[in-house]
């Protein structure tokens, strides 16, 4: 579904990735993890078009979207959450999920007819709050609410950046719930950043590990703890600290 290829992306005399490679299938949760700096939301937003690489190459479903913007991979099927909530504050809950259909109803309306507005706001436990403010939401609410505008869109992909931060541990579970729901009932393929390691080893599939711009290790769960690029990263950052 999703193929990222050799992407690199410099700032000034810094490079934030460094041919960079994953690929995330239809399905499929992949967990993107690394420490501070590692260049995991650079590579996010050369997925999701909002940095050009310099070089290297992103597919969706076999179509080329490198550089092509956000709003172009929007429509394309790429649907993203960020680190810092990004709601549209004033408008009800309802008319933040409604402006992402809108989209899905114009280039996927098989998809739309399927997910529907309702649905979505049942499913994250949003219904009772439909008519209300989204900036008057709770956080673990408002949370659930950028999920579910991005699933509005009927993503190919999804991008999930830090979804558990600020979370406590009975709420990151009901988002690790509703983020395993996102496979049976939508398909897509899913990435997942985060710091929480638990909730994302709860959760994922598959690891991918950065650290200074590089994939250091990809693969499952038990056999990326164990590769000594990652240990190194991990438990050097503990002993330093």
């Amino acid at each position: 579904m999703l193929s990222v290829e050799a992407v690199s992306k410099t700032f000034g005399g810094v490079q934030a990735l460094r041919s960079a490679s994953l690929s995330c299938a239809a399905g499929e949760i992949l967990g993107l993890i690394g420490p501070n700096g590692a260049g995991k939301s650079t590579l996010v937003n050369a997925i999701a078009g909002v940095l050009k690489p310099d070089a290297g190459s992103v597919k969706l479903a076999g179509k080329e979207i490198t550089g092509h913007g956000p709003e172009h991979c929007a429509r394309a099927g790429v649907g993203r959450t960020f680190q810092t909530i990004r709601l549209f504050r004033d408008l009800t809950v309802r008319q933040n999920v409604e402006v992402a259909h809108i989209t899905c109803r114009s280039v996927r309306p098989d998809v739309a007819a399927r997910i529907g507005v309702d649905r979505l706001l049942a499913q994250y436990q949003l219904d009772g709050f439909a008519d209300i403010p989204a900036g008057t939401l709770s956080y673990g609410s408002q949370r659930r609410l950028e999920i579910a505008r991005a699933l509005a869109l009927g993503p190919l992909l999804l991008l999930l950046d830090e979804p558990a931060a600020g979370l406590n541990e009975d709420e990151s579970e009901t988002l690790a719930v509703a983020i395993e729901g996102i496979r049976r009932d939508v398909g897509c393929a899913t990435i997942v950043i985060d710091h929480d390691l638990r909730f994302i080893n709860r959760l994922c599939d598959r690891l991918c590990v950065m650290d200074q711009g590089q994939v250091i290790a990809s693969g499952q769960t038990e056999e990326v703890w164990r590769d000594p690029r990652v240990i190194e990263v991990y438990v050097g950052q503990a002993e330093t600290s």
